[in-house]
């Protein structure tokens, strides 16, 4: 079986390969665009049968001339929230990834793709259903349209196709996303350089760092998507755990890993707070009004589709992550 991961150098992408190579999966063609080299990385760690630039790979596509998979996962795309270039934006993240949806139809193969919890905006119920989506920004607007696209073509599909909507994914190989890495990323670099990790005050009437998101686990979205492989119903699916935790979950599940990897007692929150592990700072400017306070993701459908993939807790998935860190990073630095 031959298989086609886009964005395979990074976060998601990488982590998608490692998942097909535990399967004895190896005939992969890896798409990627490494102008940040940086990324080599990841790469390094995977078994792949061969590597594309991306904008090689889909002039091949146009062309007729690309390699045939037997299915694949579009992991690529520009993961900047803030990123302002909106021509940027729509041709790497819409109009690339139609591209390879119409060649997918056209090889009758099932086609993986990434979409966002970023569709669903200011929204606070995140259900897969037009009513409910209001993109805040670019990014979430070039996720927004194509889904909008496997919506209208829902019913003359000659393949499978499955969108998933990611939440806030966090995890293993996501080291050269720079300010766009996770929370418990940062967090972890933060504490073994001062001693303490940063939050967020509060805003949109939420308490210091009581703002709540879905943070789901990549191990536990890689096996969302091994599982679509195995089983493809087509559709748009959350990708979340279908929990909302407040980002001091994450700030506390970061310094007691830690703490408990040094031989130390673990804190609670108020605890934290006041030995100065826990610090809270201003809410940027930059984001207010393009902030999601709150995000949880509604499973109904994606159980509905058979997926019984069960997702970690914060505290599950965060101190498993630092323990990884730990060992990558054991100085705490980069």
């Amino acid at each position: 079986m031959s298989i086609l991961v886009t964005g395979a150098a990074g976060f998601i992408g990488c982590n998608n390969v490692l998942a097909l190579n535990a399967r004895g999966v190896t005939d992969i063609i890896a798409v990627d665009n490494l102008e940040k080299s940086e990324k080599f990385v990841n790469l390094a760690k995977c078994q792949i049968s061969d590597y594309f630039d991306k904008r090689d790979f889909i002039a091949r596509v146009r062309a007729g001339t690309a390699p045939r998979p037997n299915a694949i996962f579009h992991q690529g795309a520009c993961s900047d929230t803030m990123e302002q270039d909106g021509h940027y934006m729509m041709e790497n993240n819409y109009r690339y990834t139609l591209d390879l949806y119409r060649w997918a139809q056209e090889l009758r193969i099932p086609f993986i793709y990434a979409s966002s919890a970023a569709t669903y905006g200011a929204h606070t119920e995140f259900v897969e259903d037009r009513r409910f989506e209001g993109p805040l920004n670019v990014y979430g607007y070039s996720k927004f349209l194509f889904d909008q696209v496997v919506r209208h073509d829902f019913n003359y599909l000659r393949a499978p196709v499955i969108g998933l909507r990611y939440f806030n994914v966090y995890g293993p190989n996501e080291q050269h996303k720079g300010r766009m890495a996770s929370v418990a990323f940062h967090q972890y670099f933060q504490y073994r350089k001062d001693g303490k990790v940063k939050l967020f005050e509060g805003c949109l009437g939420y308490a210091n760092g009581a703002q709540m998101r879905d943070f789901v686990y990549v191990e536990d979205v890689c096996n969302v998507l091994m599982h679509f492989l195995d089983r493809p119903v087509s559709g748009i699916y959350n990708c979340g755990t279908g929990r909302a935790q407040p980002f001091n979950d994450v700030a506390l599940s970061v310094v007691n890993a830690i703490r408990e990897s040094e031989g130390r007692e673990t804190l609670s929150l108020e605890a934290a707070v006041a030995s100065g592990e826990i610090e809270y700072i201003a809410f940027p400017e930059a984001l207010k009004g393009k902030y999601q306070a709150y995000t949880q993701a509604n499973l109904e459908k994606l159980r509905a589709s058979g997926c019984d993939v069960p997702f970690r807790t914060v505290q599950e998935g965060t101190r498993d992550y630092i323990r990884k860190l730990l060992v990558e990073y054991p100085n705490g630095e980069r």
